[in-house]
């Protein structure tokens, strides 16, 4: 199992080590031994799945301290745009954004720590995602920031009007005015 720096603090790919042969493949997509021999100490205690078409845009979301989520992303079936903005303030990186493709096929994960917004555009026909959370859903704490953010500048890899994006995530506000609790 190896991670890969992104150049953020903390934001992490995981790339398992992958067993194929004639019958076809297997891995461990989640080991907390190999994570804690990394320095990585995780409790996941809840996984989401979503299942999507291609041109949607979910996100950007996160949840508000005492309840932001850490989380492991991987695409179960297609490809996704992974995105990853830093919302820690007193981060070098503060307001910058990270993506990545992950796909059934590159079998990468993003290990998105707490103190991010995080969002996917969908590349492929249609996209099964399924994301590790190390706290659960707490609906009052939840915000978000508006996808096409022009402070962001964040290339979903569609192309013009392309993005289908749900009414909730068009009402959220920009970059610089969102909430945001993270030191």
């Amino acid at each position: 199992m190896a991670f890969t720096e992104t150049g953020i603090e903390g934001l992490l790919i995981f790339e398992p080590r992958v067993f194929e042969d004639y019958r076809g493949y297997f891995f461990e997509s989640y080991n907390q031994s190999a994570f804690e021999a990394a320095g990585l100490h995780y409790n996941f205690v809840q996984d989401n799945q979503s299942f999507s078409k291609y041109g949607v845009v979910r996100g950007l979301h996160y949840q508000l301290n005492p309840y932001a989520q850490a989380k492991l992303v991987r695409v179960l079936q297609g490809r996704i745009l992974d995105v990853a903005v830093d919302m820690r303030k007193s981060s070098p990186t503060y307001g910058k954004h990270f993506a990545i493709e992950l796909s059934d096929e590159n079998k990468k994960q993003l290990l998105i720590p707490k103190g991010f917004a995080h969002g996917f555009s969908v590349l492929s026909e249609t996209a099964l995602v399924m994301y590790k959370c190390d706290a659960f859903y707490n609906k009052e704490s939840e915000a978000g920031i508006i996808y096409n953010d022009v402070d962001l500048a964040i290339d979903w890899r569609l192309p013009g009007g392309a993005a289908i994006v749900s009414e909730k995530d068009l009402e959220l506000p920009s970059f610089k005015e969102c909430i945001n609790n993270f030191e």
